[in-house]
This record gives C-alpha cells, structure tokens and sequence, in this order.
C-alpha cells in the first residue's frame, strides 16, 4: 500500500527496492511560493548503511508492515548464527550474526528480546534501554590512580568489552546502556 510522503514520519520503515529503510530523521521544507519538499535520512535495516533521500510532497512510497515478537534468546550455533525460541509458538529461529552482532553484546542466554519479522523473516532484535550484567574479567585497581577520574576497559559475561571506574572488579554486576555501552553504575 503506497503512502504519500507527506504522512511518513520518523521510524516508520518504508520498502524501496527491496531493501527495508527506516526513516531516521524527516524534514518537511517549503521555501516561499515553491513546492514543498520532504528532506528524510533513511538506514538500511539489512545492511545498516544510511542515506538521504529529497521527495515531492506527492510522492508515493511503500510502507513496510513488521511485526515484533518475543522470543528467547537460546545459544550460538557453531557457525555462528544465534537462535531465539518463539515465546508464543515455541518455533526456533536463527538470525546471523550480521544482522545483530552488535546487539548480541547485552543479551545473554535465556533472556526474552523483541525480534523484528518482515514477511516472516527475521530482520533485528530489540534490545532494552539498559542491562544488568556480571564483570568476567578486569585488572586490579592500582593504588594511586583513585585520584582523577581514571577507567579501565572490562569484559562482562556476554564477552562485551567496556569502559568502568577503577574501583569495579571481578564478580561486581554493573548496569549498561545498550545505545551506547556506556557504563551507568553499581547494581545489586
């Protein structure tokens, strides 16, 4: 179904030439007594890369209908595909590393993520907006560096490497951004 440019807002995902692209920003311009024109940036949910896009106010573009369902993330496959169980019909399914690896990096195993599906194909997963993981590895703290504010890169249980205070060590659970993988603090 074709939807006029100038009902597209931000984050719906349109479908142009077979390749699925979210709207990540949109600029509707009128200058004077000229046509409008819509200014969007769009990013590729296959390959990730963006682009801009300039439309007449009359254009017609192809929504893309998704659907999001709750699964559970199961294990790695030796080939590297990771495989989520369907919440809902118990199906598995199994998405290749790049369409997700940067996400994989909060979730670990037995945790219940949103995927992505267009026409029953799995496109991405939805993380939440911060996580909860334990510290597997870390250097000691080195008595005389408490003085600034001086980090240290860590690697937590799902094996994402980020930056903390000197005071954090192994065993400590410590809360995450997933937009950014900035470190939020302490948690119980």
């Amino acid at each position: 179904m074709g939807v006029r440019a100038t009902e597209l807002r931000k984050g719906v995902v349109i479908q142009v030439d077979g390749d699925l692209l979210l709207i990540t920003e949109y600029m509707h311009h009128t200058p004077g007594n000229l046509r409008a024109v819509i200014h969007v940036k769009l990013k590729s949910l296959k390959s990730g890369s963006s682009k801009e896009m300039r439309l007449n106010a009359s254009e017609s573009l192809e929504v893309a209908y998704l659907d999001k369902k709750p699964c559970e993330y199961l294990y790695k496959e030796v080939n590297g595909g990771y495989v989520f169980m369907d919440q809902e019909s118990y199906e598995q399914v199994t998405i290749q590393p790049e369409m997700i690896a940067e996400q994989m990096g909060f979730v670990k195993e037995n945790t219940v993520v949103a995927i992505t599906f267009h026409d029953n194909l799995p496109i991405g997963i939805e993380v939440p907006p911060s996580v909860v993981l334990k510290v597997t590895e870390a250097e000691p703290a080195v008595r005389g560096n408490t003085a600034t504010n001086v980090k240290k890169e860590v690697t937590l249980e799902t094996g994402l490497k980020i930056k903390v205070p000197i005071h954090i060590s192994v065993g400590d659970m410590v809360k995450v951004r997933t937009a950014d993988s900035e470190f939020q603090g302490r948690s119980n």
